[in-house]
């Protein structure tokens, strides 16, 4: 599940977590798996849901490898997504500081701290509609997101900067030149196989619930 984002998708699950395998997009989120990147004793002790999520995420891994997965459904609640985040178990995208998710019935809200102009390092653009995209903000995305029949969809509803949303043509101009330029299969609106043999992806309140077939 992986931003809608990310920043978007990111983000936003099926966002960051199981995010097509494809194009590096997932090795930009996946747990670390060596030595200097994992988080130290003292980490995990300060952030004990993230234990709880490695969990559910080796199992869903595990499953995704049989030839029968169990079709049983794993839960992801809000809290351990978050902490797993907070501990440092995920590579956050370049200029995206701090992340936090919260669920509904099939809306993902993200609120980040973002440094846009680590964003944008490198690549200038004279629209003036860019502006808006400088310097360090918080930024909120809202996004619906599901997965059925192991494809994964988001569709972006609104971001705002600093709590004032974004103008619908300044984001897309930002997101096609920014983002999809990097990654082609996130925008606004992103497709994406699921992996692991994962079925479907719901977000309910406050969680994730995610099958597999």
């Amino acid at each position: 599940m992986k931003f809608s984002w990310i920043i978007l998708t990111l983000l936003l699950i099926c966002s960051w977590f199981y995010m097509e395998k494809r194009d590096g997009v997932r090795a930009s989120v996946q747990p670390a798996s060596n030595s200097q990147t994992q988080p130290n004793t003292t980490s995990r002790a300060a952030h004990p849901l993230a234990s709880s999520m490695q969990a559910k995420l080796n199992y869903i891994e595990q499953n995704g490898r049989k030839a029968r997965p169990d079709q049983r459904p794993t839960v992801l609640t809000e809290d351990e997504i978050n902490d797993y985040v907070a501990s440092g178990r995920v590579q956050l995208p370049k200029g995206v500081n701090k992340v936090r998710l919260q669920g509904t019935s099939g809306e993902v809200t993200a609120f980040l701290t973002v440094d846009f102009d680590k964003i944008r390092e490198g690549q200038e653009s004279s629209n003036p509609l860019m502006g808006l995209f400088s310097g360090v903000h918080d930024v909120t995305v809202n996004a619906n997101a599901a997965g059925a029949g192991g494809q994964g969809r988001v569709h972006v509803n609104t971001v705002s900067l600093d709590g004032t949303e974004i103008p619908h043509m300044a984001l897309q101009f930002f997101v096609d030149k920014y983002i999809t330029s990097k990654y082609p299969n996130i925008g606004m609106d992103s497709k994406f196989q699921l992996p692991d043999k994962i079925d479907t992806a719901t977000v309910g309140y406050h969680k994730l619930t995610v099958t597999q077939k």
